[in-house]
């Protein structure tokens, strides 16, 4: 059974930096492809980053240069930095997986962390 834990979310002022943690347990390996999603309070659900088997990283406009994604294969852990915070990045962040490996879009997804609460005020 997979289980995904996110935590490191909290309350900071506009352009500061927080670093989120997804630990990964259960059947998921290097070969899954990981994602991180947010959802603000009234808004779609939207993707933030992904991370592939060989290591490239994907990133949403809105985030770009702002937030990295990273992995520790030892670990079975995966981390979002992120940086230059704005207020509408304030949402609750998820940690997700794809349970086929290799597959990597977010149609792929099938397995979801709870979520950490991130806000941001100006």
């Amino acid at each position: 059974q997979v289980q995904l834990v996110e935590s490191g979310g909290g309350s900071v002022q506009a352009g500061g930096s927080l670093r989120l943690s997804c630990a990964a347990s259960g059947p998921i390996y290097s070969s899954n492809c990981m994602f991180w999603f947010r959802q603000a309070t009234g808004k779609e659900r939207e993707g933030v980053a992904s991370i592939y088997p060989g290591g490239s990283t994907y990133y949403f406009d809105s985030v770009k240069g702002r937030f990295t994604i990273s992995r520790n294969y030892g670990k079975n852990s995966v981390y979002l930095q992120m940086t230059s915070l704005k207020p509408e990045d304030t949402a609750m962040y998820y940690c997700a997986a794809a349970r086929i490996p290799g597959r990597c879009t977010q149609e792929s997804v099938e397995y979801w962390g709870q979520g950490t609460q991130v806000t941001v005020s100006s």
